[in-house]
């Protein structure tokens, strides 16, 4: 087994408005802007100027955990990132969550943890002692090894006479062994202030093997006393989430309020999810180093660096993707036997800056410069080695926004996104060149960003209709954000006749749950019909086939 070993650091203070303290701002501008030009001298720079992590254990004195007087496990437990032997196992220690410091003083706390092979715990097959650390906001992260492949456990933490609630796991199959195939949930967006998690109560009941969050799983904008679009009547959030997250605290709080969802809680209780981000963890529609607003870079990254870090805290990550400053690997490699290999990108963290001020536009030379990336060279280059490396069955691309052409009108030059790959044309075609030339026959990219359900073909020229059909794509609907939503927003007819190789479109909120075969893939897409009252039902609202070797989607 291993457990994370934590570094030593002082947490610098952002103030609670939209801008930073003027201490961080005067940091920001001694370090200049030169500095900033470079990803590894940014991190440096920046862990320098603010005091960030170093490494060395925390020298924070120990609690005594008699002194925890109530549940500590407010925020429930998750685990993440399954291997054919290991899973990361998570928690947080908050007794009181929406509280700066949780409700624990700045010293650590050791916590035990254990995996069995029952609900029961009548036969337990790991434990050990993690240290909850207040330079963490008291996170656990626990690399739990020594598992056998391709099997379900359940797993539970204790700090003094305190029990966590039970979380059901599994690890994925062994590389060489018989697998005849997977199912997974495919989620997004979930905005606390537009209404209820309901979608994740039905996923938590579902019988899926892992869940993917393809980013925006907390939004950075205000929540009121009332909780937005949720009308809260029986409580009253307190005033500390009524601004923008800009600091460490912000966004560890944010985390917090989002964590205390109960429906939240159960879906991660039922399943291991594998994580990535998109925008809104950080700011809205950030690219790289450049933010949505005019402020300095060297100011961004300060925020950026708070965000990312939270972010690491509060998912169920492996110490690989602790970040350093601004800087995190989040772009990982996973495989479920020889069925699926797994390629989950980051396409907000490298890319270039959106063309034509990120509004919805034309294509031009601006967008078409051959220089654009989505991923960055290195991601890049990681992506199309792994594709020509891999001997599995399905190819699958956990990302954040529409790979697909999506034409937004009838123009016979018609404007489309560029915040999407859309607005990254030669990076997209140097991800379908690689395809091709790795021999990847069953391509399947997953998708969120929208708030709506997508399912495309994914053609060799988006121009050409009869061009060859190289993959697939599953846009999952948003869990809340957008609100309640409709089955046929207003633009629904212009998008499906815009783009013939859109094959199904519904805009209402909920999951994708997917099965991989030997033969064939089966999407659908799961819908309620509300979001701001509690309790919806769950429909399918759609359902569609891609068989091996002949990509394309048919319905069910």
């Amino acid at each position: 087994m291993t457990i994370t070993a934590f570094q030593s650091y002082r947490v610098p203070s952002y103030g609670v408005s939209s801008r930073h303290t003027p201490e961080l701002r005067a940091a920001a501008r001694h370090i200049g802007r030169r500095r900033f030009l470079g990803v590894t001298g940014a991190a440096m720079a920046l862990a320098f100027a603010v005091d960030l992590p170093r490494p060395g254990v925390a020298a924070a004195a120990e609690l005594d955990v008699a002194r925890i007087a109530t549940d500590p496990f407010t925020l429930g437990v998750a685990s993440g990132d399954p291997l054919s032997g290991s899973v990361l196992l998570w928690t947080r220690l908050a007794p009181a969550p929406y509280q700066p410091d949780g409700g624990l003083p700045a010293e650590r706390v050791d916590v035990d943890w254990e995996v069995a092979r029952d609900e029961a715990f009548a036969t337990v097959v790991r434990r050990g002692t993690a240290t909850a650390h207040p330079e963490f906001q008291h996170t656990v992260h626990v690399e739990a090894d020594g598992l056998e492949p391709g099997r379900v456990y359940y797993y539970r933490f204790r700090a003094g006479a305190w029990l966590s609630e039970t979380g059901r796991t599994r690890t994925a199959p062994a590389a060489t062994g018989s697998v005849s195939s997977l199912t997974f949930a495919a989620v997004a967006c979930q905005a606390y202030q537009d209404g209820y998690f309901t979608a994740h109560r039905h996923l938590a009941e579902d019988d899926v093997d892992l869940v993917f969050h393809l980013g925006d799983y907390l939004y950075e904008y205000a929540v009121d006393a009332a909780g937005g679009a949720r009308a809260y009547t029986d409580r009253r959030l307190p005033a500390l989430f009524n601004h923008e997250t800009v600091s460490l605290e912000d966004y560890r709080l944010r985390y917090a309020l989002y964590k205390t969802d109960p429906d939240l809680r159960a879906a991660h209780a039922a399943h291991p999810f594998v994580v990535t981000w998109d925008d809104h963890e950080t700011e809205n529609n950030y690219a790289g180093a450049v933010p949505e607003n005019a402020v300095p870079p060297e100011e961004f990254l300060l925020r950026r660096a708070a965000a990312y870090r939270a972010y690491w805290e509060n998912q169920p990550l492996r110490p690989a993707q602790l970040p350093t400053g601004p800087d995190m690997r989040l772009y990982r490699r996973l495989q479920w036997g020889p069925l699926a290999q797994f390629d989950v990108l980051d396409t907000r963290q490298y890319r270039s800056d959106q063309a034509y001020g990120d509004a919805p536009h034309v294509p031009g030379p601006e967008s078409e410069d051959p220089a654009r990336t989505m991923t960055g060279a290195a991601q890049e280059r990681w992506l199309l080695d792994g594709w020509r490396d891999s001997t599995a069955l399905w190819n699958v691309v956990p990302q954040q926004v529409c790979f697909s052409r999506r034409r937004m009108d009838l123009d016979p030059v018609a404007k489309v996104s560029m915040d999407a790959w859309d607005g990254y044309p030669a990076s997209r075609r140097r991800i379908l060149d690689g395809a091709k030339a790795a021999g990847v026959e069953n391509l399947m990219v997953l998708t969120g960003d929208v708030h709506v359900g997508y399912a495309f073909d994914i053609k060799d020229d988006f121009d050409d209709p009869a061009s060859r059909t190289l993959g697939t794509e599953i846009v999952a609907t948003s869990i809340a954000s957008g609100k309640d939503g409709s089955q046929r927003p207003g633009n629904w007819a212009t998008f499906m006749t815009a783009n013939p190789h859109l094959k199904f479109y519904d805009g209402r909120r909920g999951y994708v749950r997917v099965e991989l075969g030997q033969e064939l893939a089966r999407a659908d897409f799961r819908a309620v019909p509300y979001v701001t009252t509690p309790g919806a039902p769950v429909t399918t609202a759609g359902s569609f086939v891609t068989e091996v070797g002949e990509p394309g989607l048919k319905p069910a």
